[in-house]
């Protein structure tokens, strides 16, 4: 498998001869006024370039899973870039109408069995935050992939660490995880996806996992740098499982 980072949580996962585009966050840097109630208030979104054109991005992908509406997963952009045609997986009935709203043709709601062209893909939960900001953010997902001839792969989504994580791990035992690591917080409510602290605990869940952190340093609200999670992780002892990849950086597995 190859997985590539593009920016905030929009990766791209070439995966058993096929390709995803997930959470799919495309507008021109500083299109979008910045999240309220949080850091950096002068700084519109996304907070840097798409590192590749949207023509690249989109070139020969297969599939896209968009884990969750918030517009840094999913924006205006996207909706209009990507073809109508195109093969859209979403969390639950309530994104699926959105996107066929939105006038795509071919959306299928992720469950725990669903195939896509001989691939597993698994639906997993995830927690957007913990205590009272979790009625605010909503429901999210995570996706596990499997095939025979690929190793296993999570995909956490915008989840911080909590029981449900360790299940999926203890679960599917993946191989490669990628985690949503920036740490975006509003003032108030604490983490609404992984700090330093939860990497460690992915980490400590699956010792032999390759972790991939993603969704760093693009929105306004992010508090986590990469700087500072690579100086965290090199100081706990597991540098070499970690991966915290800049805009455009790629990993073959």
């Amino acid at each position: 498998m190859n997985i590539k980072q593009i920016r905030n949580a929009t990766i791209v996962v070439e995966y058993a001869g096929k390709k995803f585009l997930i959470d799919p966050f495309l507008g021109e840097k500083g299109a979008y006024p910045p999240f309220p109630n949080s850091a950096r208030q002068d700084q519109n979104n996304p907070l840097v370039d798409l590192p590749v054109s949207i023509e690249e991005l989109l070139d020969q992908t297969d599939a896209v899973i968009v884990t969750h509406l918030h517009l840094d997963h999913y924006d205006p952009a996207a909706k209009e870039a990507l073809p109508k045609d195109i093969k859209m997986f979403v969390q639950n009935e309530e994104d699926a109408e959105v996107m066929k709203s939105d006038g795509f043709q071919n959306v299928e709601v992720l469950t725990e069995s669903t195939t896509y062209e001989s691939i597993s893909l698994t639906k997993t939960k995830g927690e957007h935050g913990r205590g009272e900001i979790l009625k605010m953010a909503g429901l999210v997902c995570g996706v596990v992939f499997s095939h025979r001839d690929e190793k296993t792969l999570y995909v956490a989504g915008d989840t911080v660490w909590y029981e449900g994580v360790k299940e999926t791990i203890d679960t599917h035992k993946p191989e490669i995880i990628v985690v949503n690591a920036g740490d975006n917080q509003f003032l108030q409510g604490g983490s609404l996806v992984m700090s330093k602290e939860d990497v460690y605990e992915v980490q400590k869940a699956a010792p032999t996992a390759k972790i991939i952190a993603s969704h760093m340093e693009a929105v306004n609200h992010w508090t986590l740098s990469r700087e500072e999670l690579k100086n965290f992780v090199k100081e706990k002892g597991f540098s070499d499982r970690v991966f915290v990849p800049n805009d455009g950086e790629a990993y073959t597995f």
